[in-house]
Order: structure tokens, then C-alpha cells, then sequence
């Protein structure tokens, strides 16, 4: 690792003059790019022992974006980059030469950060593997000379040019590259508790459900009174799917999930459904009439958790050796999603842990258990020094390990409360 320097605190800022103030930036801008650069080497170090021998963690990415404060994405991307400018092993013990060896000697130096190593490693990616050694050596140091002095968009350009140059007939189109657009569907919650829905629907799905609308979307008969369906194309398509929709969940033969079939969860305090006013909660995350939800209890597939006044569940179930069903739908309830602290994975996407493991005489009881996704639910049971326990009010936190805080102080999954 390169040697740096360490600069004391300024002071008094508002005496210093103009070539000051830059020189100050200019230093410390240099220092950030070093730590950062050294931050990779020790990132690539862990990725060639393994962090889950070293950390108890599936992956060298999650254990920095986890100590670091970061998201995912970003934490992956610095790994990789850090990985493209410095050499590391397998876990073979064997040599991995970094792929771009000039640029990392640079930002080790504090001449670049990621705007622009980015570019520049973006561009070396780029490089047909048919271009010699020699000429892609002679890139990367044509490109490196350029980010000394030069912002991301001149470095894109540059690279533009010069992959030009090495390559001017291109990539060589792939099969995948003519195969057409799998059919998707996007949806997405809304502020209001609306949803968008968008999608893109291959040709025999698009028929299918154009005969759908066309079916289940047709507009009503007069009535004896006179009136007539004034509702609108999209209007009417809308409410033939949700005709669909209720038809797929209450139907004999649906799919089930984790051994239940297809439910939604209405939530309603204890004092609500007494008396009738206020509002209820529709699968933990939409605001609803108490009315409406006794509307929807008479016909569509609900199961009601009634709450007390400290949103405990009441009603949904009993203890059993085994989680049971009503249990489960309990743990959704009470912990709404994983409930590892930052963690928005939804229920179904989790599993039951027991707080005190069964062996250990834990019971399969409602203050014993808690919903982890399966990638925290090996950090718990790994050598990552995280560990959960039930707080007094009936939920789950967890003590982090002293690395991350040594007063371990404990944290809660603060999404969706």
C-alpha cells in the first residue's frame, strides 16, 4: 500500500485565502482517493481468503455494504473495480493479474477516483480479446495520461475514439442479441396506495388477454331504470382484471405458497372492529375502511388478524411444535418483512428462525420466532457476531458485532413503521 500523509484539521477557515482554501481541497481530495484505492486492496485481500471464513458472510460485497453503510449495487461495484486495478489470488492460491494494473497505480497515488477509473475501466472492457497486449497496454496509458486532467465525459470520448481505432468493424452481432423480449410485468405501489402496472406481453399472451377483456370487460346491460354503463375502455379492462384476479384466488384448484393458498391479510386494531370506525390495513402496507374491509371478509379470501393496542397479534393462531400456518401468517403481520435491520424482503421471501434454536429447548412460539430472508438467516447462524434476541415490547432486534459498534447498541428494521 502506498505511504500517505495525514493533514490536521483545518482551523479557522475564514482567514485563509483563496489559494488556501483550493490547496486544502486539492490535498484532501488527493487523500480520499488514496484511502479509497487502499480500501480496494483490502477489499480484494478479503475476496481471495473469503468472507465467509474470515466474517461469516456469503459474499465479500455484502459484508462491506453491511460495514460501510452502503447499498448492494454500490458495494458490488466498488469490489469490482477494486478487482480490475489490483492483483488478487484464487482461492487455488494462484495469481490473478489485475486488468488494469497502470490505472490502479494511479488512483494509489491519488490521482483518480471513480469518475474516473470508471470510464476509463468501462473502455478497457470494450477492447476485442484479438487486440495484441501491446496495444491494449498502450490504451490504458493513453487513457490514464487523459484522467489526470480531464472530467468522465472527455474520458468516455477519448475512449470512444480509441476503441474506434482498435475495432472499427465492431462487435459481431450475437444469437441472443436477435431473440425477442421475454414477456414482464411491472408492479408497482404508489404513495397514494394505487398501484402502476406496465408490462410487455408476447403475441399469444397479448391474445389471451385482449380475449379476456373482451370477455370479462364488456359493458353491463341497461338496467331497469334507464341507466348505462358509462365506464370506459380502461375503466372496464380494469375491472375484468380484477374479475380475473378474484376468480385465480378463490378458485378450488390455485397454487399455493409456502403450503397456504393465495390469501390477503387485512390488519384491524381491536377497538376498530368494535366499533366500526377508523380504518383497516390490507396486506400490511394499504390503508382501507373498516367498512370496506367487512365488504371484502364477506366474499374474497381474507384472513383477519385482529390487533390490541400495542399491534400484538391476538387472534391468529396457537403455539405448535412445528410453525404452523396461522403462525406464519402471525410472523407477516408482527414483522412485516425480513426483519434484519435495512433489510425490505418481503414474507414470502423469508423464513422462521428460531431465536433460541429448538435444540437448545426453544419452543416454536410466536416470542421465539422472527422472519429472516435466507441470506440473513445465514449471517445469524454464521460467524458474523450478529446476534437477534425478543425485546420486551414482543419484537425482534439485533446486537451488531463490535467491529461495526463497539457499544452494540441494539438496531431494528425501521422500514414500513
Amino acid at each position: 500500500m502506498s505511504s500517505r500523509r495525514t493533514l490536521e484539521p483545518p482551523h479557522e477557515l475564514w482567514r485563509a485565502g483563496a489559494r488556501e482554501l483550493a490547496h486544502g481541497v486539492v490535498e484532501r481530495l488527493s487523500l480520499a482517493r488514496q484511502a479509497m484505492a487502499e480500501i480496494g486492496q483490502f477489499l480484494v485481500e478479503i475476496e481471495a481468503r473469503g468472507s465467509k471464513e474470515l466474517f461469516g458472510h456469503g459474499s465479500t460485497a455484502g459484508w462491506y455494504a453491511e460495514t460501510a453503510r452502503i447499498t448492494p449495487a454500490e458495494a458490488q461495484k466498488t469490489l469490482e473495480r477494486a478487482q480490475a486495478l489490483n492483483p488478487g489470488r484464487n482461492l487455488d492460491g494462484s495469481p490473478v493479474p489485475a486488468t488494469a494494473p497502470i490505472a490502479g497505480a494511479a488512483a494509489a497515488e491519488g490521482e483518480l477516483g471513480e469518475q474516473q477509473l470508471d470510464p476509463v475501466l468501462t473502455t478497457l472492457k470494450k477492447i476485442p480479446d484479438e487486440v495484441s497486449a501491446e496495444d491494449r497496454v498502450a490504451a490504458e496509458q493513453i487513457l490514464v495520461d487523459l484522467a489526470r486532467r480531464a472530467g468522465p465525459r472527455e474520458i468516455t470520448n477519448a475512449g470512444l475514439d480509441l476503441l474506434a481505432h482498435l475495432d472499427p468493424d465492431g462487435n459481431e452481432p450475437k444469437d441472443e442479441d436477435l431473440k425477442p423480449p421475454a414477456r414482464e410485468v411491472s408492479l408497482r405501489k404508489r404513495d397514494d396506495g394505487w398501484w402502476n402496472l406496465t408490462g410487455l406481453l408476447d403475441p399469444e399472451f397479448g391474445a389471451r388477454a385482449n380475449a379476456l377483456f373482451e370477455t370479462w370487460g364488456q359493458r353491463r346491460h341497461v338496467d331497469e331504470d334507464g341507466n348505462h354503463d358509462l365506464r370506459t375502455p380502461g375503466e372496464r379492462h380494469g375491472d375484468a382484471l380484477f374479475d380475473a384476479i378474484h376468480y385465480a384466488m378463490t378458485n378450488d384448484k390455485a397454487p399455493t405458497l409456502s403450503g397456504d393458498r393465495t390469501t390477503v391479510v387485512v390488519t384491524i386494531p381491536l377497538d376498530t372492529l368494535t366499533s366500526g370506525l377508523g380504518s383497516a390495513c390490507l396486506d400490511g402496507v394499504s390503508q382501507i375502511t373498516a367498512r370496506h374491509a367487512r365488504m371484502l371478509a364477506c366474499d374474497a379470501k381474507l384472513i383477519p388478524a385482529v390487533l390490541g393496542t400495542e399491534a400484538e397479534p391476538l387472534d391468529i393462531g396457537r403455539a405448535a411444535r412445528t410453525v404452523t400456518p396461522a403462525q406464519r401468517r402471525a410472523l407477516n403481520v408482527r414483522d412485516r418483512h425480513c426483519a434484519f435491520p435495512g433489510c425490505r424482503r418481503r414474507p414470502k421471501h423469508c423464513e422462521a428462525h428460531h431465536i433460541l434454536p429448538w435444540g437448545e429447548l426453544g419452543d416454536t412460539d410466536l416470542r421465539n420466532l422472527c422472519l429472516l430472508c435466507r441470506y440473513h438467516h445465514t449471517v445469524i447462524h454464521g460467524q458474523s457476531g450478529w446476534k437477534v434476541r425478543m425485546a420486551a415490547d414482543g419484537r425482534p432486534e439485533f446486537i451488531p458485532p463490535q467491529y461495526l459498534d463497539p457499544l452494540q447498541k441494539p438496531r431494528r428494521n425501521t422500514h414500513y413503521r
